[in-house]
This record gives structure tokens, sequence and C-alpha cells, in this order.
């Protein structure tokens, strides 16, 4: 008999299977689309009948509006083909590669990302501003001399909540097999020109647009070497008191396509951290004892993307992976983790090693290299698609409520909660999330009002709760998980 978690994880159990079989055929989105049961069916097991179910009511998705209907509608695979295509052309984007060549090297390509952000901007009646923020690197893992480190940032000022960031990246270094060569071709189409033709596609699409909060739109350098250029861009904002309120990077989103020809379309891996590191030990040791591992910002993130990306318009699966990263991999989320701010990082589902990190080269009648023919571009777009609803939808939302807290002095099967209410004209109420202690995503809403404390008929010893914001308009904030106060 299955339980309410296996019973929310039942979409994501033909992808494995798919892969243990070796199949290359493609799955329709449809089939695989996350199927929350309504009514009694999500109690029919006893092991997942409790805690009762007459708190609230079943949480539906966020549907798109018109708006963001149309700017889903409005990413083109051709333009993130055009983007790929002239990123790999550059031949090696290493990071210690060429700065003043005009056509080959690092240098170059910064030189075209900056020029074509600049293009979007003027289309944006002066809201945005394209800016290539460096630093010289002295020498360091993976820097073998001193070496310039250049982001290029396109940011959106947002129309109602400017001082309120939010963050999506690629890097546009690229590297082969030895790290430190940087005279080799290395294409870098995957890793990561698509990510960075993400970054450039949506800034293209929303520099016309008005989000209520700042979106920044960063193709970043120095990520193979070592993470250099986001933690530039991260501790610039955390010395400068940026209210970073999320980030995304799109690392390796280039193919679905398994070194053993599985292929998986339709699926874009997220993956959030537990407990964060920043965390003091007390913290920590509290999250822990109330069972809130899985409740850091990172996965309340992650738990908000599922619930406005994962949809017809998207056509995407998006499972959210309980880790940092992968195993002896990192990317450019990680430095903003570092620095207290929520982050988390999508990549394809079925990563194929030769062609990531690799000398262009045939060897026993097999192409290694990360080439542009490898690059699904149809994919790439509903990646694009998925990043483009998550950053739409957070830049639109009131700001997650602060200082949630759950009272914990009492002995009584109510949960009381308080807040600081959200000082802005966005918000319009607020709304109380829970879910069994087992389940992955939310399953239950209670409509609050506009208030700063409430009382539900729900003990806290019994499920998972969150608060969040809900505008005017129907955008819902993440929610904010309680401790105890």
């Amino acid at each position: 008999m299955l339980g309410l978690s296996a019973i929310l994880l039942l979409p994501l159990l033909p992808l494995v299977l798919t892969r243990a079989s070796h199949s290359a055929a493609i799955t329709p989105w449809a089939l695989h689309a996350r199927q929350i049961p309504t009514g009694s069916e999500i109690f029919s097991c006893p092991a997942a009948s409790w805690p009762p179910a007459s708190v609230g009511s079943l949480l539906t998705p966020q549907a798109p509006d018109v708006e963001l209907q149309t700017i889903l509608s409005e990413v083109d695979p051709k333009r993130i083909e055009a983007i790929i295509t002239k990123l790999a052309s550059f031949g090696t984007r290493h990071t210690l590669s060429n700065q003043t060549d005009a056509t080959r090297g690092i240098g170059a390509a910064r030189d075209w990302i900056e020029e074509q952000m600049r293009s979007f901007a003027a289309a944006s009646s002066g809201r945005m501003e394209v800016t290539v923020p460096s630093y010289v690197q002295g020498v360091a893992d993976r820097i073998l001399f001193p070496v310039r480190i250049s982001n290029v940032v396109a940011t959106l000022k947002g129309s109602v909540d400017p001082g309120r960031y939010y963050v999506i990246s690629g890097h546009y270094d690229s590297r082969c097999s030895d790290p430190n060569d940087y005279l080799s071709d290395a294409p870098g189409a995957d890793d990561d020109a698509s990510g960075v033709a993400i970054a450039m596609e949506l800034a293209r699409i929303m520099a016309t647009r008005r989000p209520a909060a700042t979106i920044v739109f960063a193709a970043v350098a120095g990520e193979e070497q070592n993470l250099y250029g986001s933690r530039f861009l991260a501790q610039t904002y955390q010395n400068a008191s940026v209210n970073v309120q999320g980030m995304f990077t799109n690392d390796i989103v280039g193919s679905s396509t398994a070194d053993d020809g599985t292929k998986d379309p339709y699926t874009i891996r997220l993956f959030g951290q537990g407990i964060p590191t920043t965390e003091s030990a007390a913290r920590s040791r509290q999250r822990g004892l109330i069972g809130g591992e899985n409740d850091s910002p990172a996965r309340e993130l992650a738990r908000f993307v599922v619930g406005v990306a994962e949809n017809e318009y998207t056509q995407m699966n998006i499972p959210i992976v309980y880790r940092l990263d992968r195993f002896l991999r990192g990317g450019d989320h990680r430095p903003f983790l570092e620095a207290g701010f929520a982050a988390c990082r999508f990549t394809e589902p079925n990563e194929d090693y030769a062609h990531q990190h690799q000398d262009v080269r045939v060897e026993n009648g097999r192409q290694y290299g990360d080439l542009i023919d490898f690059v699904d571009f149809d994919y790439v777009a509903r990646v694009g698609k998925v990043s483009a609803a998550a950053m739409w939808s957070l830049a639109n939302a009131p700001m997650s409520p602060q200082n949630v807290t759950v009272n914990t002095t009492l002995l009584s099967n109510d949960s009381q909660f308080t807040w600081l209410a959200n000082n802005d004209t966005l918000t319009a109420g607020y709304e109380a999330l829970w879910r069994p202690t087992d389940a992955p995503l939310w399953t239950h809403v209670v409509p609050l009002g506009k208030v700063k404390t409430a009382t539900i008929n729900l003990s806290k010893d019994n499920a998972i709760f969150g608060i969040r914001a809900v505008g005017k308009d129907g955008y819902a904030s993440p929610a904010a998980f309680p401790f105890p106060g």
C-alpha cells in the first residue's frame, strides 16, 4: 500500500524504468504530468489517512495568467540555437583564454554577450541596465596567472518593489579535459552555453515588461576554475546588503539524452540544498529537533518552482533532488547559498560525460567533446520556459513573510502562528500551507486573510506548516517555515 509521499512521486517511476530498460523512446510529457489525487482518493490508503484532511482545501498549482502565458510562448528555440551556436564558435571560452582577440577566446564571448544584452536593454525604456563588473583574480586553484574575471549582468528594475532581487544565471566559460588547458578548443555548447542562452533569451523577452520586483539575468565567468564569477557576484550583493530572495543557475541544460541513449526530454532536475550551511549551530539543532530539515529556504524555493512551472505550458516535469548538487560537481548557486541567499540548480536529467569536460576528438569510433551537435534546442527552450515561469511568478508575488513563528509554549492541539506583516502594496493576504510530515510537496492550503497571526485547528506535532503571502492578482510567494517563538 502506497503512502502519500509515494503517491506524489508516482509520475517519476516510469522515468526510472525507462532508464533501466535502456529505451530510447520519447515519452510525451502528458503521460508523466504530476497528478495529485483529489477528494477522498488522497487518503484511500490507511498509511496516508492521517492527519485528517478536514483543515483547509487541497492545494492546486498556480496557473499562469495571460501575461505569463504570452511570455512562455515567446521563448524561441531558434533564437536559443543561434545563441548557443555563436558561443560555441569562439573556439574556447576558457577563463584563462585570450581576452583581446575579436573572434576567439573568453574576451570575444564576453563582448558579444554584452552587446546582445545592451540591445535587449534598448527596448526597456531605461528599466534594464547592463554592466560588466570584474576583478583580477590572483594565482589560485586552477588560476595559473592573474586573470580578469568579468560577469555580464542585465538588471531589470522592479516597478513596485525594486529592492527585492531574483537572479538567474548561466556561466559562459568553458573547458576541455585538462582544466588548465586554455588553448585547445572547448566549445562548451551544453556546459554551459545552454544556460547562458536561457538567461539571454529571458532578458530579451522580459526587457519590455514591468515585473514588480527586480530580475537579474547574468552570464558569469570562472565557473570551471572554482566558481569565481558567481562568488564575486554573490559577494557583491551580500556586501551591498541587496535583498536577494532567490537565485537559480541553469548549468548543463542542453540535452536530455544519456550515454546509453536514454531520452527524457520532458524532465529537468532541480537541486535544492537541505540544512543551510550558514545557519548557526543552535538554529540547525533546533531545525533538526522540530523536523525542519526538509524545509530550508532552498527547498521552499524548489517547491515553489514545481507549483508554478510544472504544467502544460512548459510541458516539463520538475523532480526536486534533495541535495546541493551532483557528486563530485559544483555550480554557481553554491556561492549564493554560502552568502545566505536561497538558491537552486537546474540540470538535465541524464548527463553524457563524453560530452562534458572533454577534448574534442574521436576515440574508438566515439565522438567526444561538448559539441553543438548534441544539443536539443527544443529541450533548452522548455527548460527556459520553466525558468521564465519561476522568475516571473517570484517577481510578481509579494515577498515571503518574515520572522514566522509557531507558539510552542503551550500544550495544545491547535497551531498558533505569528509573522511580520509585509510593508508593501502587493500583499492582499496570507495563507497557511500544510502537508503530512512524509510528503515532499505542500498538499493543503488554509486562507487566513490580511492578518499577522492565526490559529489553525491542526496540531503542529502532526504536520509540516508554512506561511505564504498572496497578492491581489493571485501570485503567491514561497512558503516560510515557522520556528518556535
